[in-house]
């Protein structure tokens, strides 16, 4: 593990770890393990194609009550056409969230009108709401459906109607800093938050990832070749590798990293506990 890092590298991994945020998705147990989590913390609530947006916004709108700062994902193809989404942001604006994130979804035939993210997006912006933060997702591995270039000119689209973008997990650090470079020069100028994996055994990381169905995570293990297989050969994943692999790219202002978005698989408090305990190792070395 490399972790001879100069102050500024330390610094910029510590305070992105610090505030770091988790991506939930909602199960009839996963709320009453939010509590471990720090008063006031950001959580991503996923929209499932098996559960739909009404369980996404409930949850959000629960967990908003309990003063979590709470980030719904609203996924286009899970939108059926613009009454339908007046309907979904007129729910989201009687709570206290400000913050969406608009993925496309893995839903494999749209509900309606809305195929991609950016349709959703420019009649968003023709609706009246109080969001003042909306999120994007981004592919450094690419994209099964897509070429490279047409995922930049994508992002390059929808950073008109988004202030920050939300990488898919990935778990190659230097893919990640060429990616990052590549979109910068580009003209792509969101603010990045890095998707990272969180803390989790072998067998609970294998179980949630089943259970999502066809979301990233089971993408992801299809994807990473020899690293999953690395990653199942262990009985243990940590990402403490990982996070010091990519403490030159944080640390970099050309780069405009703003921080860590955690998949959890909804193993919150294990996560958590790592976070807190890889927090204390930064600043003990």
């Amino acid at each position: 593990m490399t972790t001879n890092l100069n102050d500024t590298e330390r610094a910029a991994l510590l305070r992105s770890v610090r505030e770091s945020y988790m991506e939930i998705f909602p199960t009839t147990t996963i709320e009453s393990k939010m509590d471990v989590l720090e008063p006031g913390s950001y959580v991503a609530v996923t929209c499932s194609p098996t559960k739909g947006v009404g369980e996404t916004l409930d949850m959000s709108a629960r967990l908003a009550d309990r003063g979590f700062k709470v980030v719904p994902h609203i996924a286009a193809r899970m939108v059926r056409d613009k009454a339908h989404l007046r309907e979904i942001v007129g729910r989201i604006n009687k709570t206290p969230i400000i913050s969406l994130f608009i993925p496309g979804g893995d839903a494999d035939i749209p509900a309606g009108d809305y195929h991609k993210a950016l349709d959703l997006l420019r009649d968003i912006a023709d609706i009246e709401h109080k969001f003042t933060e909306i999120g994007i997702g981004a592919h450094p591995e690419g994209h099964p459906i897509a070429s490279d270039e047409q995922l930049i000119d994508e992002l390059l689209a929808k950073q008109e109607y988004a202030n920050y973008l939300v990488t898919q997990m990935c778990f190659d650090a230097e893919r990640m800093n060429t990616w990052l470079h590549e979109i910068r020069g580009r003209g792509v100028h969101l603010p990045a938050w890095l998707g990272m994996p969180g803390a989790a055994d072998r067998s609970s990381l294998i179980k949630t990832s089943l259970r999502i169905g066809v979301g990233d995570s089971v993408r992801f293990l299809k994807r990473q070749g020899s690293k999953a297989a690395k990653l199942m050969a262990a009985k243990e994943f940590v990402p403490d590798s990982l996070q010091y692999e990519l403490a030159p790219t944080i640390a970099d202002p050309d780069l405009n990293v703003a921080g860590q978005h955690v998949y959890c698989f909804n193993l919150v408090e294990r996560t958590e506990q790592w976070r807190h305990k890889f927090i204390e190792s930064i600043r003990n070395n």
